[in-house]
């Protein structure tokens, strides 16, 4: 089973103007065939799936604490799409009765490519690629033979830090928010290929992480990226749990190190969850009905539920 924690795994810094098409490229690390909704997605029901998890418990300590995270990754880049698409906080901006809906409150999004994100969701981000494609169950293998889903994954990895850096290549240099779920996430990915090369190490002899980093680029030129290496976000492997899953340290630690490239320094196992940052708040648009017309009749029943659960 899973634990909620009301915060996102790093902190974002807040969207300095409304950028309805970046938010749309990163749509592409969540719903793209590459993208978090996949990694999860696979991850998640292998681990649901996996055979023989008592004799094989260091294999499926990895995928099953993995899996905790890359919600985590969803909930990141989900997170990062809304704040693009919804530009920066307004003053009062969801307060009011709605006010002239004739003055057009989404006239910016006329020549966005992502519409429906704004006609559908209210400016929200859903499971779909960046030209709108729904993700579907076509991106999970989940074979049952620990080797093959093993190899997959690794693949997927792979195939997500591709995307990254091709959507981080279209994010314009002061789009932070954008450019800060690229970084962190190339740097996260990076650690989940390089513990699902050592586990097929173990289980195969062949050295797998001398085809990492895929492709070759090197982390320490993207500057949003730098600050995760610099604490050693490279060399952490969570376990996301207080007693479970600690079988991890059997493939991500035993004297293995950072890979070559990065900052030097052995592998850790971390108990429990990262620390993360806030949780962002988006506000309401009275004028697109979110969360309705009068929202302060909801504020002022809200408000009453918060204090009686005190």
């Amino acid at each position: 089973m899973f634990m909620r924690v009301d915060r996102l795994i790093t902190e974002l810094p807040p969207a300095k103007k409304q950028d309805p098409n970046a938010a749309a490229a990163l749509q592409e690390l969540l719903g793209g065939k590459y993208g978090e909704m996949s990694t999860l997605g696979n991850y998640m029901f292998q681990s649901f799936n996996f055979r023989s998890k008592d004799k094989l418990r260091p294999f499926y300590s990895l995928v099953a604490s993995i899996t905790a995270e890359e919600l985590a990754h969803v909930e990141l880049v989900s997170n990062g799409v809304a704040m693009l698409n919804n530009g920066p906080e307004k003053p009062n901006g969801d307060m009011g009765d709605g006010g002239d809906i004739s003055k057009s409150p989404f006239e910016a999004m006329e020549d966005i490519r992502l519409a429906s994100a704004f006609f559908a969701n209210g400016g929200g981000a859903t499971p779909v690629n960046a030209n709108g494609a729904s993700w579907n169950n076509d991106f999970i293998t989940t074979t049952g033979n620990v080797i093959f889903d093993l190899l997959h994954n690794f693949h997927l990895e792979c195939g997500a830090r591709l995307h990254k850096l091709r959507v981080y290549e279209t994010l314009a240099a002061d789009n932070a928010t954008g450019r800060e779920v690229c970084g962190y996430l190339l740097v996260r990915g990076s650690v989940h290929a390089h513990s699902y090369a050592l586990a097929l190490e173990k289980l195969t002899g062949v050295d797998i992480k001398k085809m990492l980093p895929t492709p070759n680029i090197d982390l320490s030129k993207i500057p949003e990226s730098q600050r995760y290496l610099d604490e050693g976000s490279h060399r952490r492997l969570y376990t996301w749990s207080q007693d479970d899953y600690k079988e991890i340290s059997g493939i991500w630690s035993n004297d293995e190190v950072a890979l070559p490239g990065d900052p030097p320094g052995p592998l850790e196992v971390i108990e429990g969850i990262p620390d993360g940052g806030k949780m962002q708040q988006l506000q309401g648009v009275p004028a697109a009905f979110t969360p309705d017309y009068a929202p302060e009749e909801f504020y002022e029943i809200a408000s009453k539920l918060y204090k009686a659960s005190r």
